[in-house]
Formats: C-alpha cells, structure tokens, sequence
C-alpha cells in the first residue's frame, strides 16, 4: 500500500516523496486513516519507526481545509517532554508541509521567550510546545486555545516521568472539551493507560510491536567491566573497532562533563549534552556530531527522546538507567529505519540488579563478553528473568464465613453470642466499661506483698 491510497493530498505527497518516503510504515498504516477520520488514538510503537509521521501527515491534512487561524491562536497542539524532541517535530512539519500555506512554530524554554511571543501574534496552525514554555506563554496571553481543533502527547510516559503531570492538567484545563486527542509513546506503562482514560475519548489503540520490546534490527550485548575501567575500556573499544560515530549514554551531568575529559585526554573527540547545558550549546553540540565533526556524543537521558541522527550505527550505555524502559529509548537512536545498529552496555558488577529488570522487561538475557585486558575483579552476578506477581484473588465472603475460626476468634465469638445479638445503648456500654474497670482494680488490689504504687516522679503516692 502506498501513501496515495491513505487519503493525503498531492502537496504532501510531493513533500514525502522528496524526502524518500514511498511504503508507509505499521505505524503509519494503522494511524493516518484513524486520525483522519477524527477519532482518538492511543498509539505505541518502537522508536524510529515513522511514529511522527503517523500524527503529523494527517493533521496537515485536515488542517487544509479549515476556519483561518486567528491572533494568537492555535489549531493544532503538540506537547513534548524536551527541547530537542520538540525542534525534531517541528523540522519534520516544516518538510512535510513545505507545500502548504500552513503556519507553524515551536515553543521551548532555555531561550529568550519575546522572540517566541512574535512568532505566535499572528496565530500558528500547528504549534509544538514543551509544557512548562506553553505555560508561561499562557499566562502573558501570547497564545490562546480556543480555535484548538486537535491535542497531541508525544512521548506522554516520560511527560510524567519528568514530572510534568501538574503542569499537562493545567494545560488540558485551557483547552476546549471538544478536540481530537492523539496520544504516542514508544513504550506505554500500566500508569500511562491508566491516565489515557480519562483524557482519550472511545481511543482506538493501535499496538505494532510486542510492548517493552527492542528493535528487531538493533544488536545488543553487554561488556562486563570493572566501574574504575569503565573509561579506559570505552576509549579501547571505539579505537580498536574504528568507530566513527558514538552516541554513549550517561546517567548524571557530572559523569558526563567527566567522561568527555577523559575521552578528550586520549586524544578522542567528545562533547557533553545535558539540561544543565544552554540550548546554543546543546543546539551545536548535536549539529557537530551530525555533521561528523565530533566523534563522540555523551548525553543524559534527558536526550534521549527527540535524538534523530540518520544511520547511527553505535549506542553505548556507559551506565545502566535506573529505569528499565529509559534502556529501550536509549537503543532506539540506532537501528532505525530498518537499518542495522548496535546497542553494547558497560556492566559492573553493581548494576547487576538493573541488568535484570532490563532483561525482564525485553524478555532476553543479553549476551555477555569480557574484552582482553579488562577482565573485572568483580564479576557481575547471573541474573533471571523475574516474572511480575500476580494479585492475590480476594476470597468470597461466602468463604471467609465458611472458613474455621482458631481457638481465639471462637472464644471471642462465644462472649459476643452470650452478651446476645442486641445492640447496647449508651449507657449500657458505660456500665459495661465500669464493670470491666471494676474487675481491672479488683484485680489489681488483690494481689498481696504489693506495695504503694509509684509516680513517674519517684515519690511515692501519698
């Protein structure tokens, strides 16, 4: 099937077509229709395969024929978690619809926000916005949502692992009841659909690819290494392997800054991308390393949605992420498109744990090798694939009624069914409590050789 038969214009075809577009993707297939038609989506599919195109084409599409925008208006919203995911779908809306006299702009924090104000005072047909920018541009009434035909939540499940819940709640409180709602992610947890039902509406759910689960097309493996060797081995590596292009993940800033000395000092071209570095600086350092100017990329994972780096043939986790589906998003820079990557992790024998639950959420044990001179004084442990736990059944009251009580409950029991089934009134449940007082000093004061009770003080109680 090709594009020509989902229903897009010749404008867009063109567009597509320069680009190298000819067969839609699974994705892609599944999605235009559907999102053509109106309805509300709830797509997962892996990473780099064709996901933006599968909202973008046809929200271009419908946005052809349409009221005009107005001043500061928007038809089309589309959140993302980062800056360089939002610049990466706003360039693809500017190819796709270089045909079109359509209007639209990105919106990011990081950088002077006036200039972002003039783009919008015209009003935009589609804008991409990261949540917290979109906000601040509200709140100076330099956007407005009334004319918003369509929302989309591109990579919602690290929206709210970033902690933007509060902020995506504020923003749908400003937008019409309604509107289309799109919702894409390449993994999907269990909190995440949860969440889409109560903003998607009757979405249908479009499921490409086994969830949790890596590209077919990415080869992955694990080096074992002890941690202190962790730079000299990845310098021993991109050497002795020739690698040209190296995209290596990190877990903290400071690693990061400290893994591109290192490099630098074995005379390997590096640089560092992360939120604590500008967007001019994150900007050029991307450029740079697409460019093949620098050879090596060290990024948090703050980068590691909205990286796309045509024929990246390297990814390597210097660190394990602590969560186990930020690994899928890591390995998704390469191998995409159909083309053939390579994801390698530097393990320590301390990462053990997170190995696993990686291997648990993939559903594979990842081969292991240890590079000649390198081997670690401490092994990393085995790890098992760990099946989830299935929630105890509640037992049927009928159950518990039947179930035999032990000798403490049946005593219990037999005072009650002495006492009679007959509620006690206020003052019977007073009396009792007397009663039961009674019987407490009784008790107390009958016991012999027991002298004066003491105060907490220590003196005795006259």
């Amino acid at each position: 099937m090709s594009f020509s038969s989902l229903g897009l214009s010749e404008p867009i075809l063109r567009a597509i077509g320069e680009i190298g577009y000819n067969k839609p993707t699974p994705i892609q297939l599944k999605t235009i229709p559907a999102a053509l038609s109106g309805r509300d989506v709830m797509a997962a599919a892996q990473t780099g395969t064709g996901k933006t195109a599968s909202f973008t084409l046809p929200l271009l599409q419908r946005l052809i024929d349409g009221p005009k925008v107005k001043s500061n208006h928007v038809r089309v919203l589309v959140l993302t978690p980062t800056r360089e995911l939002a610049v990466q779908v706003a360039q693809n809306i500017a190819n796709y619809g270089k045909y079109l006299s359509l209007k639209s702009a990105v919106v990011y924090g990081g950088v002077k926000i006036n200039p972002q104000m003039m783009k919008l005072r015209g009003g935009v047909d589609l804008l991409v916005a990261t949540p917290g920018r979109l906000l601040d541009l509200a709140s100076q009434n330099a956007v407005k949502f009334a004319q918003v035909e369509t929302l989309v939540l591109d990579e919602a499940d690290r929206m709210l692992d970033m902690g933007f819940s509060d902020e995506i709640n504020k923003i749908m409180a400003l937008l019409p009841n309604n509107r289309q709602n799109l919702l894409f992610s390449a993994t999907f947890s269990d909190d995440i659909r949860k969440l889409t039902r109560s903003l998607l509406k009757n979405p249908l759910q479009i499921d490409v690819s086994p969830r949790n689960s890596a590209a077919k097309s990415v080869k992955q493996s694990v080096f074992e290494v002890d941690k202190s060797k962790k730079p000299a081995l990845l310098s021993h590596l991109i050497r002795n392997k020739n690698w040209a292009q190296v995209l290596v993940f990190i877990r903290t800033k400071k690693s990061a800054d400290q893994l591109v000395r290192q490099l630098k000092s074995d005379n390997l071209s590096a640089v560092a991308i992360h939120g604590d570095k500008s967007q001019g600086l994150r900007s050029r350092a991307l450029a740079d390393f697409k460019a093949n100017k620098t050879r090596i990329l060290v990024a948090t994972d703050i980068a590691a949605r909205g990286l796309d780096i045509n024929e990246l043939p390297q990814v390597i986790n210097f660190d394990l992420p602590k969560v186990a589906q930020d690994y899928i998003h890591r390995i998704g820079r390469t191998g995409r498109a159909g083309l053939q990557g390579e994801a390698i992790s530097l393990v320590s024998a301390d990462e053990a744990k997170l190995l696993a639950a990686i291997e648990t959420l993939i559903k594979q044990t990842l081969v292991r090798e240890v590079e000649t001179g390198f081997v670690p004084n401490h092994k990393v442990p085995l790890t098992r694939q760990t099946k989830p736990k299935k929630p105890k059944k509640p037992k049927l009251k009928q159950e518990r009624s039947g179930a035999r009580m032990n000798p403490q409950e049946e005593k219990s029991s037999d005072r009650k069914s002495r006492r009679g089934s007959k509620p006690l009134d206020s003052d019977q449940q007073e009396q009792a409590g007397g009663r039961g007082r009674q019987r407490r000093n009784s008790g107390t004061t009958s016991k012999k050789n027991r002298g004066p009770a003491k105060l907490k003080t220590g003196r005795w109680n006259k």
